[in-house]
């Protein structure tokens, strides 16, 4: 870590308005620098010991037990203004539930924690999560594996997300002499489709009656071509969703075999993963959330998080947990219950004491 800034006295954190104060900051993915600083400020002012580190992400630290429990949370948002406001139990923000909302709750919940127990808690606000994951891969190199990894992101109050698949993606580019559109030869555009094509074909036969989980899905992207009249052009961009264990480099290969004169290029690949249910900390926070009268579940994400990144890299127990519904994410809608915010922050305050 870098540029310690150190602890302020401890006070009491209002969730509903550290998290509006924090909305109120635009931080699409790699403009995190403003809100940054505000957290720093409102978490020194409740008595973290306070960290940004050479990625530019805010680490705060609580407490000094020898076991480590990292919460890894991010600071950026997807691009689109909302008016930040608050309608009855309802505040609405870019952010409220992907994922500045889990943020606020964990840090209100470490403070509810013992600051000489037998945990040290570690919360990240990390950068970049939305775009390349930037943050967490800066994490995994620098900073020491916990013993248990919370990741920050909308589960439901009374859910806890165990899995995310995995994110392979793709671009195929093919420049060619220009030839007659009546002609035998495939065009530029034909031969990136038979990439496409070629995927989907796999993805479908080993597919089968799979649940949605256990799939392999094919998107395309983005897809673009031009002509001058004596070359042609194309390229397309993939996503596909994998599930854990997912074979990545057959999938690669069944791309170059679907149009060999193609150039292929791997854009990112993050594997899928799913941790264990019966894990202390999974139980830790069935229990907690059945503390607080819910009737605790299990998720399992076609997205991808820094869960992915980080649980491969660190060999921890881990799981993803936050207020807030996943699919408001990134939509115009984006907003978050007070009431089911100031529940989670209950229900982490359990579970953190038990994990």
């Amino acid at each position: 870590m870098s540029a310690q800034l150190g602890a302020a006295v401890a006070t009491g954190v209002d969730v509903a308005e550290l998290l509006h104060a924090m909305l109120v900051v635009p931080s699409p993915s790699g403009q995190e620098d403003a809100v940054a600083s505000l957290l720093v400020s409102r978490l020194l002012r409740a008595g973290f010991d306070v960290d940004v580190d050479a990625a530019g992400n805010v680490i705060a630290a609580w407490g000094d037990g020898p076991e480590t429990l990292a919460l890894v949370g991010h600071l950026d948002t997807v691009p689109g203004h909302i008016d930040v406001r608050r309608e009855g139990d309802l505040l609405h923000g870019r952010g409220a539930v992907d994922a500045k909302g889990p943020l606020a709750a964990a840090i209100a919940a470490v403070t509810r924690q013992p600051r000489h127990g037998a945990r040290r808690f570690v919360i990240v606000g990390a950068v970049e999560e939305e775009t390349s994951s930037r943050g967490a891969r800066h994490l995994a190199e620098s900073m020491a594996p916990p013993s248990s990894l919370v990741i920050l992101e909308p589960s439901g109050w009374d859910a806890v997300t165990i899995g995310y698949k995995g994110s392979l993606r793709l671009r195929a580019s093919v420049e060619q002499p220009h030839a007659h559109g009546a002609g035998r030869e495939p065009s530029a555009p034909d031969r990136c489709v038979d990439v496409v094509r070629a995927l989907q074909d796999r993805a479908a036969d080993e597919n089968g009656d799979a649940a949605v989980f256990d799939r392999v899905d094919v998107r395309v992207l983005r897809f673009e071509s031009a002509g001058d009249g004596l070359r042609d052009s194309a390229s397309v961009d993939l996503g596909v969703r994998t599930p854990p264990g997912c074979d990545v480099g057959a999938l690669i290969e069944v791309a170059r075999a679907g149009a060999p004169t193609a150039d292929l290029t791997v854009l990112g690949s993050e594997p899928g993963v799913r941790t264990d249910r019966s894990s202390p900390l999974a139980r830790s926070f069935v229990n907690a959330i059945r503390s607080q009268s819910g009737a605790p579940r299990f998720k399992l994400k076609t997205g991808t998080s820094d869960l992915n990144v980080l649980v491969p890299a660190w060999g921890c127990q881990g799981v993803a947990y936050g207020p807030g519904d996943s699919q408001l994410d990134h939509t115009p809608r984006e907003h978050i219950s007070i009431a089911e915010l100031e529940r989670a922050v209950s229900v982490l305050a359990v579970a953190l004491g038990g994990a």
